[in-house]
């Protein structure tokens, strides 16, 4: 029998740098096992160039990557979240609608390379960056048994790794 497919939804306000870098890493390395999804409460209405440079340079087709509501996500018919991690301060403190499927949470706090000021290195070197700490993180999370622990343990393990 195949195993479950978890819905993954990453936020931040602007939808347009950290929450798709993550969803881009998910869906490559947890293709499988995961459906991945990113929206924000104010989304810039698209991706930050930097961003899609960045995916494009590591070989992701970015056509598919759009920024969003997360209303989108709350609607009847939306896919039933299994996990929605917040990546920035500001999508963490504010006041989420409310989910299908009753997701756990974890908030994995990254720092804005989109508000990197400087030289066209000095961003590209911040997007790297975030890049290698979102990576970092999601490849602990798909690492994770989920079947074999229960919500309070695995919970914990989510907040772990967002302090990594």
């Amino acid at each position: 029998m195949a195993e479950k497919a978890y819905n993954v939804l990453f936020l931040c306000t602007g939808n347009s740098a950290r929450s798709i870098l993550a969803e881009a890493i998910l869906g490559r390395i947890g293709k499988q096992r995961f459906n991945s999804y990113s929206a924000g409460s104010q989304p810039k209405g698209e991706p930050h160039p930097q961003a899609l440079r960045l995916l494009e340079s590591l070989r992701y087709d970015t056509t598919q990557f759009k920024s969003k509501s997360w209303d989108e996500f709350a609607k009847p018919g939306a896919p039933a979240l299994d996990f929605v991690f917040t990546v920035c301060d500001n999508a963490a403190s504010e006041v989420c609608p409310v989910w299908p499927g009753q997701p756990m949470s974890a908030h994995w706090g990254v720092p804005d390379p989109a508000a990197v000021e400087g030289s066209d290195a000095e961003i590209a070197a911040a997007f790297a960056e975030t890049y290698r700490l979102m990576n970092n993180r999601i490849t602990a999370f798909v690492n994770l048994p989920m079947q074999s622990i229960d919500r309070l343990s695995l919970t914990q393990r989510l907040d772990d790794i967002g302090k990594q």
